[in-house]
C-alpha cells in the first residue's frame, strides 16, 4: 500500500490586502480553493470549502470509484453551505471559489476539480498538468483561436467559466481517477503561483528540491520574485511505496483562521515552513478573478474582442517593422553617405587611382568608385611604393589624395 507525505504553504502576495486562498493537507485528502468575490466574500467561500472538504480526511472508502462520487457529493453540499451564507450575510452576494483536491486510497487518488487553480504530476524528472482550466481563454486555447503563450497574458484571462459560489446553483464538476507511484509529486497551487511562474521554473524547482518544504518554499519565493501580485497557495504530496507515519493536518490561508462575514482588516501571511525572504520587484494589480454566467453571450464577446485584439497587434508589430525598416535605411543611408566623404588612392593595378568612399562591399554593392585616374603606371613607381599604393593609401579628402598622388610623382 502506498503512502504519502505532504506540506501546504499560503502566502498573501505583494498587492492583495488579504488572502482568499485556501489550502489543506492532511492523511487522505489534499486540495486547493481559490476564492473571488473581493474583500467581501472570497475568503469566506475558499475558507467554507476547504474546512467542510477536510472534513473527509477522516473518511473511509471502500474504492476509488465510492470516493470520487462521495467527493463530488461534498462538494455540492459545501456549495449550498457558500450560497446559505449569502442569504444570511446579503454583502457577501457574488462570492465563489474555486476547487481542486483529491483522496488518496491505496495507490490511486480520487481528484475533484473545477476552476482554475491546478494539480501537476512531476514523475521522473518531468512536470505535466493533469486539470484543464475552466476558464474562456481556455476555451479559445482549445479552439485554436490563440495559443497557451498568449494566453497567458491574455487581458480576461481570469473570467472563470465554472466556480462553488452562490453564483452557481449546479455546478459542473471534473472527476477522474488517477494512478500513483512511488517518486510522484503531486501539486496543488493556486493560479498565484501557475499564473506567473512558468511550468519549465516550476519543473527546474522540483527537481533541484531537497525535501518538500524546500520545495514549497522555492515555489513560493519564485512568485514572490515575479512581484506575487496574487495569493499563493502551494500544496506538494509525495507518494512512497511503503505507508508513512500520520500528520497533523493542516489548513492554510483563509480557512486557518476564524471565518469572518465582513471586510478583512489585516493581510493574512500562513505558512507552514521558514521565514520569507524579501522579494526582488514590487507587484502590481492583477484583474479580480470574476465568473461569468453568461456562458454563449459573452464567449461570442471574447472572440469578437480577441479577434479585434489580434488584429490590432498585428498592425502593430506591422508599425514597428515598417519604423525599424525606416530606422535602418535611415541608418544606412547616413552611413553610406559617410563613406562617401573618404578617399584612397589605390590601383586597379595599371595606374594609380584616386578612389570616393572605403574598400568595402556589401553583398553586391561596393561602397566605392573611382574619382580620378591619374594616368601614372603603376610600373613607374618604385618598388616600395608600389606596395603602399596596391595596400591603399587614406584620404579624408579629394585634396589630401591628390597631394599623397603628387609626392608619389615626386619621389620618381
Amino acid at each position: 500500500m502506498a503512502g504519502f507525505q505532504s506540506i501546504a504553504a499560503s502566502h498573501v502576495g505583494m498587492v492583495r490586502s488579504n488572502n482568499q486562498d485556501s489550502g489543506f493537507a492532511g492523511n487522505q485528502m489534499y486540495l486547493v480553493a481559490d476564492g473571488m468575490g473581493g474583500h467581501a466574500g472570497g475568503d469566506v467561500a475558499s475558507a467554507l470549502v476547504a474546512t467542510s472538504m477536510a472534513e473527509l480526511d477522516t473518511t473511509s472508502f471502500s474504492s476509488a470509484p465510492e470516493a470520487l462520487e462521495i467527493l463530488r457529493t461534498s462538494l455540492l453540499n459545501a456549495n449550498r453551505a457558500v450560497t446559505d451564507s449569502v442569504l444570511e450575510h446579503p454583502q457577501l452576494a457574488g462570492l465563489g471559489t474555486t476547487f481542486t483536491g483529491f483522496v488518496t486510497i491505496e495507490d490511486k487518488l480520487a481528484l475533484a476539480h473545477i476552476g482554475d487553480s491546478r494539480l501537476y504530476l512531476f514523475r521522473a524528472g518531468r512536470l505535466s498538468q493533469i486539470t484543464k482550466d475552466h476558464t474562456f481563454v481556455q476555451r479559445l486555447v482549445d479552439s485554436g483561436r490563440i495559443t497557451e503563450e498568449e494566453a497567458k497574458t491574455h487581458p480576461r484571462r481570469s473570467v472563470l467559466m465554472r466556480v462553488l459560489g452562490d453564483v452557481e446553483t449546479s455546478p459542473e464538476i471534473d472527476t477522474q481517477v488517477i494512478d500513483t507511484k512511488p517518486g510522484d509529486i503531486w501539486l496543488l497551487c493556486s493560479d498565484g503561483l501557475c499564473g506567473y511562474v512558468d511550468d519549465r521554473d516550476i519543473e527546474l524547482t522540483l527537481r533541484k528540491r531537497q525535501s518538500l518544504e524546500g520545495a514549497v518554499d522555492s515555489l513560493i519565493d519564485r512568485s514572490l520574485m515575479n512581484g506575487a501580485p496574487d495569493n499563493v497557495t502551494v500544496v506538494l504530496v509525495e507518494t512512497f511505496a511503503d505507508t508513512q507515519p500520520p500528520r497533523q493536518p493542516e489548513l492554510v490561508g483563509s480557512a486557518a483562521n476564524p471565518i469572518t462575514y465582513g471586510l478583512a482588516e489585516e493581510p493574512v501571511h500562513t505558512r507552514s515552513i521558514s521565514t520569507w525572504r524579501k522579494p526582488g520587484r514590487k507587484g502590481t494589480p492583477v484583474e479580480e478573478s470574476h465568473f461569468e454566467p453568461r456562458i454563449d453571450e459573452y464567449l461570442d464577446e471574447l472572440i469578437s474582442e480577441t479577434k479585434r485584439r489580434n488584429v490590432r497587434r498585428r498592425l502593430l508589430w506591422l508599425l514597428m517593422s515598417l519604423l525599424i525598416v525606416g530606422v535602418i535605411a535611415v541608418g544606412a543611408l547616413i552611413a553610406y553617405q559617410w563613406t562617401q566623404t573618404r578617399y584612397y588612392v589605390g590601383t586597379d593595378g595599371q595606374t594609380v587611382i584616386i578612389y570616393q568612399g572605403i574598400q568595402q562591399e556589401i553583398g553586391p554593392i561596393s561602397l566605392d568608385s573611382v574619382a580620378e585616374d591619374t594616368r601614372i603606371p603603376l610600373a613607374d613607381l618604385t618598388q616600395w611604393q608600389q606596395e603602399r599604393v596596391r595596400n591603399t593609401l587614406s584620404a579624408d579628402s579629394l585634396e589630401q589624395a591628390r597631394d599623397i598622388v603628387l609626392r608619389l610623382g615626386e619621389a620618381q
